[in-house]
């Protein structure tokens, strides 16, 4: 009651506390009744004669040297001795006389501080207790800190600006150029502060000295390394930026293809290297579908992505029982009420997108490509050129892959040609389809049941989850909606090959196919402007192939 307070840039006069409020009366006899929380939050709020108290930045006192701090600490032992007569607040004892408040003043206790320091061999005037006591109201220990000591230093230290400045003129000049050494670079910056400066106006710092101003202004920022580091650096986005984040399964799907660095026995029965395609869903970090090919894969080898995705992937013989969807941590029952389908499925979800991203090569870009995913609602969107971090996710997919499962398989090359040993051909012994099967099991028994680091839970964040474990969680959430293909959309989505229709059937991959449905077609042209019949194929099931006739397939 009769506080004098600034509120809202005007002095008032408490005159009522009635609970949570307070009755404040202006100078101009103006009244206002204001919440005391919403007084005392108020940014221009005072207590006229009395400044507000302020937390010690806590953070900032371990950053300073153990010297510094201690002699804070002691000040404040000192202050608080000359205020209240006691340098610990709240331990009982009794004040020493001549910091007793009730036998000395204030001005008689700075004194007898002043001198107490003095003698301990601080020499300490009466004007320096008092100014910090002041310091220590306004700002509590944070104000008897030497403030030289709290001064945040520069990464190059007290060096000349204009050398500074020419080091980086120096360095930005050279992104993206050829990488040269850091000698090359100081005659550089020499060449630099003549032209600017003028001869000899300028000198140039010692060799370890310059060293070091170009370490602190260059690391981290990708300007100094190999051309290759600079380029890996500089291929990020300009920041602020923020990393690819999915929340529901499907909402991200990434799609690109790598050499496997595994030789397998081709069609020919040489060996020779394959190609991996893979659709990671970003939400899960499920693998949704892998497909490995010869060398050179093409758009409609993509488009069977697109099919996998949408499938249940079936159990193998020779599996084991614990690989079914039913024996993992995905909500079988739920799902498989909703979708016939994943009765006897192995456990790999079953995703369907709805925004894939692809790279700018051909394959993923291509009409066919791009028709096969408008005809299932999916939007494509192309990756910057050059720019691999937009698809980190699937390039660290990849490495994993080459990790934990290319370098167990027989005729595994090494990731580069100095990591491959000198007769790897002779240890080829998978075909293209066991190396497809191998990979499909290892999908289903490691990775989708493997912890990933990076799926976390923001309440339970030191639990990494699995892709199963992600998924099961999300579409507990979000939902199953099955997207059931029909047969004619299955082979739509496959390989397409147009031959020629002959007296003995079709010839293709040197097999031959008939049946009595081509009679009426030997030996004729189709209405295509080749005269060829179009002819589509599973690459893993060579068992049959469809070829579109005039009165279908």
């Amino acid at each position: 009651m009769g506080s004098k307070v600034r509120f809202k840039g005007h002095s008032w006069t408490v005159v009522i506390l009635e609970g949570a409020r307070v009755r404040l009366v202006g100078s101009d006899n103006s009244t206002a009744t204001v919440l005391v929380n919403y007084l005392f939050a108020a940014p221009d709020f005072e207590l006229v004669g009395a400044p507000r108290p302020r937390v010690p930045p806590f953070g900032l006192l371990e950053e300073l040297p153990v010297q510094a701090r201690e002699r804070a600490e002691a000040w404040e032992r000192h202050v608080r001795e000359v205020e209240t007569g006691l340098p610990v607040p709240g331990q009982g004892g009794v004040p020493r006389a001549e910091f007793d408040p009730a036998q000395r003043t204030v001005a008689e206790r700075e004194e007898a501080k002043a001198a107490e320091l003095t003698v301990a061999g601080q020499p300490t005037s009466a004007v320096t207790v008092r100014r910090m006591r002041s310091r220590y109201r306004e700002k509590g220990l944070w104000g008897l800190v030497d403030q030289r000591t709290a001064r945040r230093r520069s990464v190059v230290g007290r060096a000349d600006e204009r050398v500074v400045a020419a080091i980086a003129q120096v360095l930005e000049a050279q992104r993206e150029r050829s990488s040269g050494t850091l000698s090359r670079l100081r005659r550089m910056v020499g060449w630099v502060l003549e032209e600017t400066h003028g001869p000899g106006v300028v000198e140039v710092p010692p060799v370890t000295t310059f060293n070091r101003l170009v370490h602190a202004l260059a690391d981290g920022h990708g300007l100094l390394g190999s051309a290759a580091q600079q380029r890996r650096r500089t291929s990020r986005p300009a920041p602020p930026f923020t990393p690819t984040v999915a929340l529901r399964p499907g909402e991200l799907v990434m799609l690109d293809s790598t050499p496997l660095d595994v030789l397998v026995v081709l069609a020919d029965g040489v060996t020779g290297p394959v190609e991996l395609s893979i659709a990671l869903d970003v939400a899960t970090r499920s693998i949704c579908a892998a497909v490995v090919r010869p060398v050179g894969t093409r758009s409609v080898d993509a488009a069977v992505l697109l099919a996998q995705m949408v499938t249940p992937m079936r159990m193998r013989a020779g599996w084991e029982a614990a690989l079914a969807m039913s024996r993992s941590v995905i909500p079988y029952e739920g799902l498989v009420s909703l979708d016939a389908r994943l009765e006897g499925a192995a456990a790999r979800p079953v995703i369907m997108p709805e925004t894939v991203v692809v790279d700018q090569g051909r394959v993923f870009v291509s009409g066919s490509f791009i028709a096969a995913c408008e005809s299932l609602g999916v939007s494509v969107q192309p990756a910057p050129p050059a720019n691999g971090p937009a698809k980190g996710h699937v390039e660290r997919t990849f490495r994993t892959i080459g990790d934990r499962f290319s370098q167990y398989v027989a005729g595994y090359t090494g990731s580069d040609v100095t990591r491959r040993g000198t007769r790897v051909e002779d240890e080829a012994c998978w075909t293209l389809a066991q190396v497809q099967e191998l990979l499909d099991e290892w999908i289903v028994a490691d990775w989708q049941h493997r912890p990933h680091a990076s799926l976390r839970h923001p309440l339970a964040p030191k639990l990494a989850l699995s892709p199963n474990e992600m998924w099961g969680a999300l579409v507990g959430v979000t939902g199953y909606v099955p997207v059931s293909l029909s047969a004619d959309d299955y082979i739509e989505l496959m390989p397409v090959k147009r031959v020629a229709v002959n007296d003995y059937g079709i010839r293709f991959d040197y097999r031959t196919y008939d049946h009595k449905v081509l009679n009426p077609h030997r030996g004729y042209r189709s209405a295509a402007p080749d005269g060829r019949w179009e002819v589509h194929h599973n690459p893993y099931d060579p068992n049959q192939i469809w070829g579109r006739l005039p009165s279908g397939w």
